[in-house]
């Protein structure tokens, strides 16, 4: 069975496949000494003490998945429109994939109409029945407007009834790991049995938008306007939020009102799900709570300037058996006294280089690591050439310190 995409993203950033002539270079304890001395002027004792009135919370980081809060968090609850960020992963990888493309264009079916559309009185796009709409239309109408109307005439145009694309949603969501969630339709409309978690959820806003920048860039847009009706988009956070550009709401009386917000602030993005809430402004509160409680916890570090030296890489055939690694542009990162305490640097790099090696050549990363899940990282290139030498002796040593010590 095939290793699904969302694996790969979810826990392999920056991970090497086999076979690609990498090699790690011992981890950087120096690197880590000078970390450590910076993170302990800048980061708090201890984290304080956190609730929420939440019934069910998470706070993620985007980038290592690592979960700074949880409450409830793997307690199943059901998501509200919250749901449709499970519905736009199927069209985010089918137009990936090419199975689907935005001029692609869907029927405006009765059920959709009656279901999600005007009569309905649930969130809705206004479609008009029988129309056809384009995808990159229904996609605005799902994303910005919690178009009910959008989101089942995309699940019939995909898969021929809402009910086979919930169960697309369903089986794909095991595919991804996360058992937590099961899906009964693709609006969040209430239904027994349509559940899922803040765990869950959250993982999925993380797959949408470290896998889909390109789609997820939808969820920052503030309105959308169909059938001359404008209507904004319901995040509370776009706008008023330093940072914010998502992600969904959601509200049925069964859960209450909830929510899964994200925001980017100095070099960190973090993921926060909020559920069981009492009322629209209970819940913008605390999920400005959660974020500004997990941003809290992160502290901007300078780990290097452009043209720090950052290690040395060994090169084979050369006048000279090294070669000095610089930094090609400032690294930058956050970190949160957690992390802290697993933090680890690698260099990595294709080795080893073959002369001639010339100056200014990017050839690897440096990569730091928490808990063993990458964080940040940057290019490093050659801070000088290396011309290639004549001597068969000096390429004869190289050989056997390559195959002594590798690259």
């Amino acid at each position: 069975m095939m290793r699904s995409a969302y694996s790969d993203a979810m826990y392999g950033f920056g991970r090497t496949g086999k076979n690609t002539g990498e090699r790690h270079v011992l981890p950087l304890l120096a690197l880590l000494a000078l970390l450590a001395l910076l993170l302990a002027a800048v980061l708090p004792a201890r984290a304080e003490d956190f609730d929420t009135r939440a019934s069910h919370a998470i706070i993620m980081d985007s980038k290592s998945g690592a979960v700074l809060f949880a409450k409830d968090a793997d307690q199943q609850f059901p998501p509200a429109s919250m749901t449709k960020v499970m519905t736009m992963l199927l069209v985010f990888e089918r137009l990936r994939d090419g199975r689907l493309k935005l001029s692609d264009e869907f029927r405006i079916s009765e059920n959709a109409w009656r279901t999600g559309g005007a009569p309905s009185g649930s969130s809705t796009m206004y479609a008009e029945l029988g129309s056809s709409v384009a995808l990159s239309d229904l996609l605005q109408g799902v994303i910005v407007q919690s178009g009910n109307d959008a989101a089942i005439a995309i699940a019939e145009g995909v898969a021929g009834s809402e009910s086979a694309y919930a169960e697309m949603m369903t089986e794909r969501v095991r595919e991804l790991g996360l058992t937590g969630s099961t899906f009964k339709n693709v609006t969040g409309l209430p239904a027994e049995g349509h559940l899922s978690t803040a765990h869950d959820l959250a993982s999925l806003a993380r797959y949408l938008i470290e896998v889909f920048p390109e789609y997820y860039k939808y969820y920052s847009q503030p309105e959308f306007t169909w059938n001359n009706i404008l209507q904004r988009n319901r995040n509370p956070l776009l706008g008023d939020y330093p940072g914010a550009d998502g992600v969904k709401t959601g509200y049925i009386k069964e859960s209450g009102y909830g929510m899964i917000g994200s925001a980017q602030r100095d070099g960190r993005r973090l993921i926060a799900v909020v559920s069981g809430l009492k009322s629209s402004r209970e819940r913008e509160e605390e999920i400005t709570r959660l974020l500004d409680y997990g941003f809290r916890q992160f502290r901007p570090v300078q780990l290097f300037s452009a043209g720090d030296t950052v290690g040395q890489a060994r090169v084979w055939g050369g006048e000279r058996s090294t070669v000095r690694l610089v930094a090609k542009e400032a690294i930058t990162t956050s970190m949160s006294e957690r992390e802290l305490s697993s933090a680890e640097a690698r260099l990595v790099y294709k080795g080893p280089l073959v002369a001639p090696v010339k100056a200014g050549a990017e050839v690897g990363k440096v990569m730091i690591y928490t808990g063993g899940k990458l964080v940040s990282s940057g290019p490093v290139m050659v801070r000088d050439s290396v011309e290639p030498t004549d001597s068969i002796w000096s390429k004869a040593l190289d050989s056997a310190l390559f195959m002594a010590f590798g690259g």
